[in-house]
């Protein structure tokens, strides 16, 4: 069968206007159509950076095959009731009418519609009733991250059962893998090296898609901070963030920075907002997003924006029957500040989102990709994101990999440390409130903020120091416009002009006897990368993380430009780190 480019007009849907609106299509999603119909695969997965455009690419192809009547009817199945709503309103726009009120108690729905979307919770609760339906007439099936219909085995069970008999079925990822080993309906299993790895028929990474110009460059603003808290035993603890931290005090540390009772977390809003100043200059509508563990913490962020602004935040909390509502005005605004728990942290498309906070201790690859996923929408080239997070060594790899290609893999080894899956996805789990009689473990005393680093494209910028110092301005003040090989340039500049200014006060401490000096700064490193070599066998850490770790603790620039004082300092600091208890902590 013959495809069409993308400057054509689709066929008409039946007894329906043609599709004289549709959008052009990108590349990669005529790309995947010509793909699909050189086969015309009954199960078809379509894997696509978030915001890449996967919505589009669907409704293109459903309206190919309802021109070929092929299928007659569409159920597009959705992890949430408000991307119901915004399915139903994309289609609407390229004349698809969805019903996204569809109810299981009625059964039905009205004859000018020509399909309904769903929740994965709606059908797993009646499959029976959606299987009747799909079997009714000629179904083409949409699963939207379809990585939900794995979230339990009795939910991917009754996705099996409900639409086992559907004509076509197009399954749809940003993040096609999870956290454990549920198999996903109707996705392919490939043996490599000995497990079994999900397989996509099309896959469109952050990397094509930030060259491409559809997705927006990310840089991560990490902070670090020293943290204190008291126990439920009356003891005081001390840790700083952003250093070598045992699992425990790197949890606690974590979720003090994260209280709104210490200033760590209104240090790194304030900072955010000074982003969105800047960033607001070359995107005027351009709007910020804080993602909160619960809902007591989202009131609580919101009132700090009310605070540093003097303006409102909007914030949309999960049980919130108005919050469609809510996330709809806030994309049509140009209100600065959205304050939200999980409703945005997959799928929602709000453009103008351009600065982020990742104050969630939720750490999972999946949540972490879908978060960051409402911040690189591109609206036109040049714009710019940012998204400032705690400096914690799980956050710096989830941003430093933004460009790895994931698969779902079933039949994984148990983890090394010991830590069984199913207590790995409760203590990721997502909350909206904190658990009913259960008794915080610590009380926060004290939580200050300091910047760290920069992270984009893999890379890390940035020497760190104080609040408000000319460090942090210089990585805050990166204007909202540019292109990504414009940001790692604008980087590499600023941190090669802080490396020169600590070069040369380096340099003034230096020896006067210059063969002397190379000769005891080349033993001296060499004694460094012997003790970071020992560090490594202790603790599994990376030579390249520890280095990162002893650069920030101790200062200086990287070993190979480091002075003669930087390098015994570092020897010092790893001593130091050699006589406490070995910490189980492994990047």
């Amino acid at each position: 069968m013959s495809t069409f480019a993308a400057s054509d007009t689709p066929p008409a849907l039946p007894g329906r206007a043609p599709w004289g609106t549709a959008p052009a299509l990108r590349a990669w999603q005529q790309g995947a159509l010509e793909e699909y119909f050189r086969t015309e695969p009954r199960d078809y997965l379509a894997v696509a950076t978030p915001g890449a455009g996967k919505t589009t690419f669907a409704l293109r192809l459903a309206a190919e095959l309802m021109g070929r009547r092929v299928v007659d009817r569409i159920t597009i199945i959705c992890p949430t009731e408000h991307l119901k709503r915004q399915w139903a309103e994309s289609a609407g726009r390229v004349g698809i009418k969805i019903d996204p009120e569809f109810k299981n108690a009625h059964g039905r729905t009205a004859k000018d519609f020509v399909g309904v979307a769903v929740t994965y919770a709606q059908v797993a609760a009646h499959p029976a009733l959606h299987r009747n339906r799909t079997e009714d007439r000629r179904t083409l099936v949409i699963m939207d991250e379809v990585h939900h219909a794995g979230d339990g085995k009795s939910w991917g069970d009754a996705i099996r059962e409900a639409f086992e008999p559907a004509a076509r079925r197009l399954a749809l990822s940003g993040t096609p893998f999870r956290t454990d080993i549920n198999p996903i309906p109707f996705v392919t299993y490939e043996e490599v090296g000995g497990v079994r790895r999900s397989r996509a028929d099309y896959t469109y990474g952050y990397g094509p898609a930030l060259a491409d110009g559809v997705v927006r460059p990310v840089i991560f603003l990490a902070y670090a901070g020293e943290m204190r808290w008291r126990t439920r035993a009356g003891d005081e603890i001390t840790a700083s963030l952003g250093q070598p931290l045992t699992q425990d005090q790197m949890s606690q540390a974590w979720r003090a920075a994260l209280d709104p009772k210490g200033e760590w977390i209104q240090q790194v809003i304030a900072a955010a907002d000074r982003r969105l100043t800047e960033v607001r200059r070359g995107v005027p509508d351009a709007g910020g997003l804080i993602i909160a563990s619960d809902h007591e913490t989202a009131r609580a962020y919101a009132k700090m924006i009310r605070n540093v602004t003097g303006a409102g935040a909007t914030v949309v909390l999960s049980d919130d029957p108005s919050a469609s509502r809510k996330i709809k005005q806030f994309s049509e605004s140009e209100d600065r500040w959205m304050v939200a728990v999980r409703m945005v942290s997959e799928g929602v498309d709000i453009p103008r989102l351009a600065v982020g906070v990742y104050a969630t201790s939720t750490s999972t690859p999946l949540f972490f990709a879908q978060a960051i996923g409402r911040f690189v929408r591109a609206r036109r080239r040049g714009e710019t994101a940012s998204v400032f997070l705690p400096s914690v060594p799980t956050l710096m790899g989830h941003a430093a990999e933004m460009e790895t290609e994931r698969d779902h893999v079933l039949d994984r080894p148990k983890r090394e440390d010991g830590l069984d899956d199913d207590l790995l996805a409760e203590a990721n789990r997502k909350r909206d409130n904190p658990d009913v009689g259960e008794e915080l473990p610590f009380e926060t005393v004290e939580a200050s903020a300091h910047f760290d680093r920069v992270v984009f494209d893999g890379g890390e910028f940035g020497m760190g120091g104080a609040p408000g110092s000319a460090e942090e301005e210089d990585f805050l003040g990166i204007p909202g416009l540019l292109e990504p090989d414009q940001v790692a340039s604008l980087l590499k500049q600023r941190q090669a002009e802080q490396l020169a200014a600590q070069r040369k006060n380096g340099a003034k401490a230096e020896k006067k006897d210059d063969r002397t000096t190379a000769e005891d700064l080349h033993a001296l490193r060499k004694e460094l990368n012997n003790l970071v070599g020992a560090w490594h066998h202790r603790t599994g850490q990376p030579h390249g993380v520890i280095h990162a770790e002893l650069r920030r603790t101790c200062g200086g620039p990287p070993s190979a430009q480091a002075s003669t004082e930087d390098v015994q300092k570092r020897i010092a600091k790893i001593r130091e780190w050699a006589a406490r208890p070995t910490p189980r902590t492994k990047d």
